[in-house]
């Protein structure tokens, strides 16, 4: 599971995306097994008798590292792009190294759930990325999902655009992060759900997603939500279609256990003594793959409250602003039993992935 990452010089805090400590400025890089940082020297670290080099994506802000019998320069995660801007166009670059950033929080986060990560150029239906932006021709691009390649416009890293994207659309919340967790929800539904059963129980909680997607398209955007569309649903936009509700269900499971993780990790919890929200401790775990949804949730519910007063006293929005409901509750309890039944830990990914990279070698 995730430790609280820390300079291994000074024990500093730093944060998931450092390059060198803030504190005593030492050139850092992370080691996606160990879930460690280490110190650098000449851009390389011995650990456990094997040389890890930099990622060749460093000048762009990738801080991950590459053992030194890699087929290639790039860390796991950069190599999971499959396509991303040419390398003049360095505006664009700029904004994919933001988006690479928030790849790397969701693969880590994947690799706690221990849910299976098979890249695009292992396997046909593979995970991949292709990030691009519609500023450097002027095409639109459109983000989603199709067989296992997630595509993200790397314009929504700019805060104006996305902003403006999320008051006309509506929406609560609208994040790169947000996008990466929604559209890999639409690669783990075909992923995780193995059987006639998984998928019965599936339909029966999200609809059949066999209606057509053109037509359901058609109908959002022209009619919008229905009015009661909040007693079953997560956001308005789960009501478009049955595949929109899982993946939107699909990441807010993410958002919740993410969030949860992150501060168990930092030790923040509720002290009945001292807390008017309740009368019972709440302390977070750093993972609930054996614990029942119920107290996921619950815990959520006392947290979350807190965190929403949190951000009201910097005069910001609610950092959850989102109710779940008795449907909502049924259809996260399904995502939570298809993802703790996934049966890797992140170290046992990273190995397989380094396997089939000497495979590769060979």
């Amino acid at each position: 599971m995730s430790s609280q990452p820390r300079c291994p010089h000074c024990r500093h805090f730093v944060y998931l995306d450092a390059l060198t400590c803030p504190n005593c400025e030492a050139e850092l890089g992370y080691h996606i097994v160990t879930r460690e940082f280490f110190g650098l020297r000449q851009g390389r670290v011995t650990i456990m008798d094997k040389t890890w080099y930099t990622c060749s994506n460093r000048e762009w802000a990738c801080n991950w590292l590459v053992r030194e019998d890699a087929p290639a320069g790039r860390c796991f995660s950069c190599r999971l792009t499959r396509r991303q801007p040419d390398a003049d166009d360095t505006v664009a670059l700029e904004k994919l190294a933001k988006t690479e950033e928030a790849k790397r929080r969701l693969l880590l986060q994947l690799g706690d759930l221990g849910l299976p990560i098979v890249p695009w150029d292992v396997t046909p239906g593979g995970l991949g990325f292709d990030l691009i932006s519609s500023l450097s021709d002027g095409k639109p691009v459109m983000i989603g999902h199709a067989n296992g390649i997630i595509t993200i416009d790397l314009a929504e890293s700019l805060d104006d655009r996305r902003e403006a994207l999320r008051v006309r659309l509506g929406e609560p919340y609208r994040t790169i992060l947000g996008h990466l967790r929604h559209e890999v929800g639409h690669y783990y539904q075909n992923v995780l759900l193995t059987d006639d059963e998984a998928w019965a129980r599936c339909r029966g909680l999200f609809g059949d997603e066999r209606a057509s997607y053109k037509e359901a398209l058609s109908r959002h955007y022209k009619l919008g939500a229905p009015p009661e569309w909040h007693e079953s649903f997560i956001s308005e936009y789960a009501t478009m279609h049955p595949w929109e509700d899982f993946a939107e269900t699909f990441a807010h499971y993410l958002h919740i256990t993410g969030t949860l993780q992150t501060a168990a990790v930092i030790g923040i919890h509720l002290d009945a003594t001292v807390t008017n929200l309740r009368d019972t401790d709440v302390v977070p775990l750093d993972s609930y793959r054996d614990e029942p949804v119920q107290r996921l949730l619950s815990d959520w519910e006392w947290m979350s409250q807190g965190f929403n007063r949190i951000n009201r006293a910097m005069g910001f929005g609610d950092l959850y602003p989102f109710t779940i409901v008795g449907p909502v509750r049924h259809k996260l309890e399904f995502v939570h039993d298809i993802v703790t039944r996934a049966p890797l830990t992140f170290e046992e990914q990273a190995a397989m992935a380094f396997a089939r990279d000497d495979v590769e070698q060979a």
